[in-house]
């Protein structure tokens, strides 16, 4: 069964970096999971409205797959979509991007992983989210050909 995955990111550094990922679905053949995620078009409408879209959106997946970028870690949005799938129980992913090559051909430089600033209670203690959830890089962990599996991997863990 195809699994539900909603991509959270920053749109305007990382957008081609993340449809590299995105349209992985579309280019491998043994993909396993639908894209969940928001067009930044439809952010437009004002605060009220774009916490609907993105509940709307969550609705149905299992997984959310941060695609971290030089500029992702303290985004509004990002931030609330990361809340929100805590929340909500989803599998959590982080993804490192900036070793995928934008239409230029460069790269970027690595960006802080959001996961790092959240904590959590848990046994007692002070947990930091990247300890509970894992983080991979789509160059170095080879994405193209994992993703499906840490997606899986992500969707067990929680419960789905």
């Amino acid at each position: 069964m195809a699994r539900q995955v909603f991509f959270t990111f920053h749109y305007q550094r990382d957008i081609w970096r993340v449809n590299t990922i995105r349209n992985h679905s579309i280019t491998k053949i043994d993909t396993q999971y639908l894209d969940h995620s928001l067009w930044e078009e439809e952010k437009k409408k004002g605060d009220e409205a774009i916490k609907k879209i993105i509940e709307e959106g969550l609705v149905g997946s299992s997984v959310t797959a941060i695609l971290i970028g030089q500029e992702t870690a303290g985004r509004k949005w990002v931030n609330y979509e990361l809340t929100r799938s805590h929340v909500l129980g989803k599998g959590i992913i982080g993804i490192y991007i900036h070793k995928i090559k934008d239409r230029d051909g460069s790269t970027d430089w690595q960006g802080h992983n959001p996961l790092d600033d959240w904590t959590i209670r848990q046994n007692g203690h002070s947990v930091k989210l990247s300890s509970i959830y894992p983080t991979y890089d789509w160059i170095d962990n080879n994405g193209y050909n994992n993703f499906v599996d840490w997606i899986e991997k992500a969707a067990k863990q929680a419960g789905r």
